[in-house]
């Protein structure tokens, strides 16, 4: 049981106030937390109120679970109280009565509704019972329809009898059944950085299960990975693990797994050429060490750079003559099929030149072969994410491995199947492979309520209409909105971020004429962390809806909700989806690298957790009387009208946001 104690009204109204508070002391103290007079107090002035209210709504038949754990939030509700028609999720604060506490009321709400098995067809209602007011006034606008999560209310600890008077007369009766609700499976989808964050803490992948039932295909490419890594270790071999799957299903996730496992005493580390994802990982892990265990910035940011590097530095440092072997026995190669193929590793970047004198597949055997005994490489394969020149491609891992004999590896069968064959990692079957179709992650993780939209986008980058209008109908809801209008974009993308989620706005590095739409601004390199980890007022949060992360920027991260301004890179003609590159004063066909552009697409259509709202603008009218020629509204018409013949939804109007609760007024 998730709460740390739950019993009916008419037990928590006979049972000792003292008892009921020593119970959840110890409890703490069973979890490894130390207590303390402070808390104590907390407890007995939350039961009291609790009592009080109960007593006077006639609740004794209803259930209370204290201290409610969320592992997604490595929080707890402090109360729920399970009426005969509502689910309260109550937040006591001893005078905080500020939007971030009504919002913190809120996202614990929403956390039940959407991982919770036992919340889901019940009204749920986030309250924040504070010092800071007195009483409970009814809202002005009660909730129409009863329905998933209503907005959040505020009362005082005196105001618990009224409120719960008040839901008991408003709401439909909903039967509750106690017992099966706290014995219903809370199972939470994390993001990216509450997943890693999680692991760093040494919780486990089985801990951060999906909520559906699909979801066993996570926990067998993550024990399949584990497998491989035992053996190896085992017979002292070196193996290469590739680990294939569709945008959002989980690879992140499992290689973090990976690193931060049972790996993690042998030497481990997460490595990607994706600085973004770097930084923000770094910080949030720094971040999580300084609250959680009150390490300083410095150290924590020391522990963390072991554990998460960036690959282009790694193998550059491993190159270099007489470096040895690294610390690391396992490695996970982030984007694999992106690593740098020979030219591109000896050229560099512009601000960075080249160190290698091979590919990066051909380093990182190289390097990681010179440990004696075993070694693993888990390769972690983006399907379809492929957005920049001179990637290898999963060819060139296969020739590396097939001319070092002291390599094997091991994949799923989706490695020998690709069209292209820069992404075959083989023809044929050769013998220093072994087939394990458990480390193809094929089921998308990343959205919460509907993992439709992977298919979807796939379907619509396609040019398939009707299979994308076939997938969307089938989704309960599908959580994809075409507007034409930038305001409204982020009014909607206010309202859909409920709580404490985050909203972004996304954008392709190669839409440079949005600049004539209002939109410019890029999300700077070194603004990166604060966009994804900060939070309004803040102006360089992404919830303030300022500038927009590119590809670059958002590749391996998400939000939980995005809205996507359309670029004329790739627009719509008569022969269908037709990519294009800026340059000087006009836009030029891409033809030798239209895949790049595409797959740009498909990144940014799949960031979001939630909902996604596609802004593309209305462009500049041909007749009228100055007619920006790189701004077409025709060819913007065509993509807005495909986008909706696929099944994307028109943004209603009621996707504004609704207001927020406001404190009552002092009684």
């Amino acid at each position: 049981m998730r709460a740390w104690f739950a019993c009916g009204g008419a037990a928590l109204l006979a049972r000792d106030p003292a008892d009921t508070v020593g119970r959840l002391a110890s409890a703490q103290q069973a979890r490894g937390h130390a207590g303390t007079p402070e808390q104590e107090a907390a407890w007995h002035a939350q039961v009291a109120a609790l009592r009080d209210g109960l007593g006077a709504a006639g609740g004794a038949g209803w259930t209370i679970a204290l201290e409610y754990e969320l592992l997604r939030l490595e929080k707890r509700i402090d109360a729920v109280v399970l009426t005969d028609r509502a689910i309260l999720a109550l937040e006591f604060k001893q005078n905080d009565a500020s939007p971030a506490a009504l919002a913190e009321a809120e996202d614990y709400a929403l956390d039940l509704r959407d991982f919770h098995a036992g919340s889901r067809g019940h009204p749920i209602l986030p309250v924040l019972v504070t010092g800071g007011v007195r009483g409970f006034a009814p809202p002005a606008q009660p909730p129409l329809i009863w329905q998933g999560v209503s907005q959040p209310v505020m009362c005082g600890p005196d105001g618990l009898a009224a409120l719960f008077g008040w839901v008991q007369s408003a709401a439909p009766e909903a039967p509750l059944d106690g017992a099966a609700w706290l014995a219903a499976p809370y199972r939470p989808v994390p993001g990216i950085v509450e997943a890693a964050t999680m692991l760093f803490a040494r919780h486990g992948v089985a801990e951060i299960a999906a909520a559906r039932a699909d979801a066993t295909n996570l926990r067998e490419t993550s024990a399949a990975i584990a497998r491989a890594v035992d053996e190896a270790r085992r017979d002292h071999a070196k193996r290469v693990v590739f680990v294939t799957g569709i945008p959002g299903a989980g690879k992140t996730l499992c290689g973090l797994n990976a690193v931060f496992g049972a790996a993690r005493q042998d030497g481990a580390a997460f490595l990607t050429g994706n600085a973004p994802l770097v930084a923000v990982l770094r910080e949030a892990l720094a971040r999580d060490a300084v609250a959680q265990r009150g390490a300083s910035k410095a150290q924590a940011l020391r522990e963390v750079k072991t554990a998460i590097q960036n690959v282009h530095r790694f193998l550059e440092d491993g190159a270099k003559p007489g470096a040895g072997a690294p610390p690391e026995r396992v490695i996970v190669f982030d984007e694999a099929q992106r690593a740098w193929d020979e030219a591109k590793a000896r050229r560099g970047t512009q601000n960075r030149p080249g160190t290698l004198t091979m590919s990066e597949p051909a380093h990182t055997l190289d390097i990681m072969g010179g440990h004696p005994g075993w070694a693993v490489v888990v390769a972690l394969i983006g399907n379809g994410q492929e957005i920049n020149t001179g990637e290898a491609g999963l060819a060139e891992w296969g020739r590396v491995i097939a001319a070092d004999p002291r390599w094997s590896a091991a994949a799923a069968r989706r490695v020998l199947d690709a069209a292209d064959p820069m992404q075959r990692l083989a023809q044929g079957h050769p013998p220093w492979l072994v087939l394990d179709d458990a480390l193809d992650l094929t089921v998308p993780m990343r959205a919460v309520r509907d993992s439709a939209v992977a298919g979807w986008v796939e379907a619509v980058l396609a040019e398939d209409a009707a299979r994308a209008r076939s997938v969307a109908s089938r989704a309960e809801d599908f959580p994809v909105f075409v507007t034409r209008d930038l305001d409204a974009a982020r009014a909607a993308l206010r309202g859909f971020a409920r709580g404490r989620r985050r909203a972004g706005l996304l954008r392709s590095s190669g839409a440079k004429r949005l600049r004539g739409e209002g939109l410019a601004a890029e999300v700077p390199a070194e603004d990166v962390a604060d966009w994804f980890l900060n939070a309004w007022p803040d102006v360089r949060a992404s919830d303030a809806l300022e500038a927009a992360a590119t590809e670059y920027a958002c590749q391996g991260l998400e939000l939980d909700v995005c809205g996507l301004a359309w670029g004329g890179d790739l627009v719509r003609g008569a022969a269908g989806w037709s990519a294009r590159r800026f340059a000087g004063t006009r836009w030029q066909a891409e033809r030798a690298e239209a895949h790049y552009v595409l797959n740009t697409y498909r990144v940014l259509l799949t960031r979001a957790r939630y909902e996604t709202v596609v802004w593309v603008p209305r462009g500049s009218a041909r007749d009228a009387s100055f007619h920006d020629a790189t701004r077409d509204a025709a060819e913007m018409d065509a993509v807005a009208g495909f986008l909706l013949a696929c099944g994307a939804r028109p943004l209603p109007a009621a996707a504004a946001p609704a207001p927020r609760a406001v404190a009552p007024t002092l009684l």
